[in-house]
């Protein structure tokens, strides 16, 4: 409807998204066009990610779930707002539509976050030396972790991506900002293919790695837990693999990939038997096929000859 009256005739085009499907269409109707020229003073664009904050915005203040093109109204709304800096006026927005899946919904929930710039995404390299991590979290300032993963690539440097739970843009450049005076770092935030695919990529295989054994580790999930997990691992072993995500439920889940030499599996052990104490479950997935398939040594024999 923007490129029709922005040209001043019905444009058509190559194809339309399906998210908000209920007002997604090749060509806006004549009769349609006709009342929008005439009546509309302005049309407001948002992409996917307000859509889902708007969403969210919606279930949170009534507890009803609209679908993507119902809750087009609210986040023009809230665009329009805040693009002219609005305050003490009152907005209406007409909302309508509900037809959801839980498919979709998985996918709302994600976006919602980055889409109310309530997460920052980064990427960072920080030395390949033991404590890095703990340092890169002190380093910061007490956010909420939602997300931080690592592979082993080279000895010299590690590059982390790191998910951070910010209050609002200026938070997300202060976090940005205090990175950067420290690391070499990226934001990765409003990149769609880091969004939609790198964050579930990051791992593979590698050469480099002799001894490395896979656990999965859980701990009771709250604001600190990561660094406090971090803490707990207080060992010369080298950290080879972290996969951990926030997924706002009661248990904090941890996938790490230690290099432990045969001859010291023992001390390992003891070290694994020293968490059963402290509230901290872990698994031995090792011998796991996945893990063999698609994290494992790269050197080991995966095809059949």
């Amino acid at each position: 409807m923007k490129r029709s009256i922005d040209k001043g005739e019905r444009v058509k085009l190559n194809r339309v998204g399906t998210f908000a499907d209920g007002v997604a269409v090749i060509e806006v109707g004549e009769e349609t066009f006709r009342l929008c020229k005439d009546l509309i003073d302005e049309i407001v664009l948002v992409d996917r990610e307000e859509i889902c904050a708007s969403i969210k915005d919606m279930f949170e203040d009534t507890r009803s779930i609209l679908e993507p093109s119902g809750a087009l109204s609210v986040a023009g709304a809230k665009r329009y707002i805040a693009d002219n800096d609005v305050t003490d006026q009152t907005f209406v927005a007409i909302t309508s539509g509900a037809n959801m899946n839980f498919d979709r919904l998985r996918y709302v929930s994600e976006m919602a976050e980055i889409g109310e710039q309530r997460e920052a995404i980064f990427a960072v390299k920080i030395p390949e030396r033991a404590g890095s991590f703990k340092e890169l979290i002190r380093n910061l300032k007490n956010a909420n972790i939602t997300e931080f993963n690592y592979r082993f690539a080279c000895y010299d440097e590690a590059s982390v991506f790191v998910g951070v739970g910010v209050s609002g843009p200026k938070h997300a450049k202060d976090i940005f900002e205090s990175l950067q005076s420290h690391y070499q770092t990226l934001n990765l935030t409003h990149d769609d293919m880091t969004k939609l695919h790198m964050r579930h990529l990051v791992g593979g295989r590698t050469s480099e790695i002799v001894d490395e054994v896979l656990y999965r580790f859980e701990f009771p999930e709250r604001p600190g837990a990561l660094l406090d997990f971090l803490y707990k691992l207080k060992f010369d072993w080298s950290i080879t693999l972290f996969h951990y995500r926030n997924h706002g439920t009661d248990v904090g889940r941890v996938l790490v990939g230690v290099s432990v030499p045969e001859s010291e599996r023992s001390e390992f052990g003891e070290f694994l038997q020293s968490l059963d104490g402290l509230g901290y479950n872990w698994t031995d997935e090792t011998n796991n096929e996945a893990y063999k398939l698609f994290l494992g040594n790269q050197n080991a024999e995966i095809c059949p000859t």
